[in-house]
């Protein structure tokens, strides 16, 4: 009986042993798979958005040696009791309203401040957008009519079989794909922790083999589109994201700090949500836009891609939010006014006929719930129509 024992307890000690150097082997597997599941935790999610590259695999995208392109100070907005009530209510991180280039209201909550690099969330959709327009105009890319297999090889046969650049850029592929954040088991979910385990996305998106409607004809939000934007921009041009980003948007926009990507395991940009900047940073981007692409005398995204990019085109339903090229159109907008929306309700909104840009960060876990974002839209409309 008690060499039963003993040969238990040695095989006990082996497994426990066993554990202890997995564990070990792939702690950072382990640290990163623990920040996706508790990321959106009520108590560290602040903390978390304001501190992606310490959670997970990151690039840096250098602002360069330029100097900083600077905001003035311009009459200050005094914020109503609505807005102030809306601020708490929908739990934001900063607010920073840009009126004719100048600052005309910046704040900064629940412990948060003007040097922290928050999470995009989708607001990196129009970031790649952005520099899908400039490879168009220089030609490293022949068409928006092109299939994306022409550049990605790798998702010949599968979902993606078919699909054409403007398919993906306006988010009407037709492939399968779910993107409920709440579910574990969703698509969306998987990708994620494709991304915590340092697995390869490229992989992960040519995995996918159905599609609910043909191509063009049924427009459905599934960021896997954005992820296939990405993988056609380096299938044409030999480079990955994160340089051509730096070198054509980051550099020229004259930026404070330096900006990163999250990435999977080979370094591959998660371009569908990745990108991280201060608040004003966020808002030079923004203001490049509504100046027509331009940063000072410099066109750094062609004017006619601004226009293109940020008009419905998208066959969205009638009377419903319009689509363009990654940029959303709100319903009963004027010309000029779009936005770019993030998971949590993170905010770039733009108003062309006010000359107003609003740039919101926020932690808001209610940010699913019946109209919340016809709220936040109407109080963004609010806020450039006061101006």
């Amino acid at each position: 009986m008690m060499a039963v024992l003993t040969w238990s307890a040695r095989i006990v000690a082996a497994l426990i042993c066993a554990a202890i150097v997995i564990g070990v082997w792939k702690r950072e597997e382990l640290v990163r798979v623990w920040n996706v599941i508790t990321i959106f935790d009520e108590d560290r999610i602040v903390q978390n958005f304001s501190n992606m590259n310490a959670a997970f695999l990151t690039t840096t995208l250098p602002r360069g040696d330029g100097p900083v392109t600077p905001f003035s100070q311009g009459d200050t907005l005094a914020l109503s009791p609505a807005a102030q009530d809306w601020i708490e209510e929908h739990r934001l991180t900063s607010l920073l309203v840009l009126k004719d280039g100048e600052i005309a209201y910046e704040g900064y909550f629940q412990g948060t401040g003007a040097d922290d690099r928050r999470i995009s969330w989708s607001l990196a959709k129009s970031y790649l957008s952005a520099l899908f327009g400039i490879l168009l105009e220089e030609g490293a890319i022949r068409s928006l009519d092109a299939p994306v297999t022409e550049y990605v090889p790798l998702l010949a046969g599968g979902a993606y079989e078919g699909v054409s650049i403007r398919d993906v850029l306006m988010m009407s592929s037709g492939v399968v794909f779910d993107e409920e954040y709440a579910n574990f088991s969703s698509d969306i979910q998987r990708m994620a922790r494709v991304v915590a385990l340092g697995g390869t996305l490229d992989a992960f998106t040519a995995e996918f083999t159905e599609r609910f409607a043909a191509p063009g004809e049924v427009w459905k939000y599934v960021s896997i589109d954005t992820h296939v934007i990405g993988m056609v921009i380096r299938g044409a041009t030999g480079r990955s994201v994160s340089e051509l980003m730096t070198e054509k948007i980051i550099e020229p926009l004259g930026l404070e700090q330096d900006a990163y990507y999250v990435t999977d395991g080979t370094g591959v940009a998660y371009v569908l949500g990745g990108l991280n900047f201060s608040t004003r940073d966020y808002a030079r981007f923004a203001q490049m836009f509504l100046n027509g692409g331009r940063v000072g005398d410099n066109q750094v995204v062609p004017e006619d891609w601004i226009k293109a990019s940020t008009r419905p085109q998208a066959p969205t339903k009638e009377g419903a939010i319009g689509y363009g090229y990654q940029r959303w159109i709100p319903i009963g907008a004027e010309d000029g006014e779009y936005f770019g929306r993030g998971v949590y309700g993170q905010y770039l909104y733009i108003d062309e006929s006010s000359d107003v840009v609003i740039v919101v960060t926020a932690a808001d876990q209610a940010f699913r719930a019946p109209n919340v974002r016809q709220r936040n839209v109407k109080m963004m409309r609010e806020i450039a129509r006061s101006l």
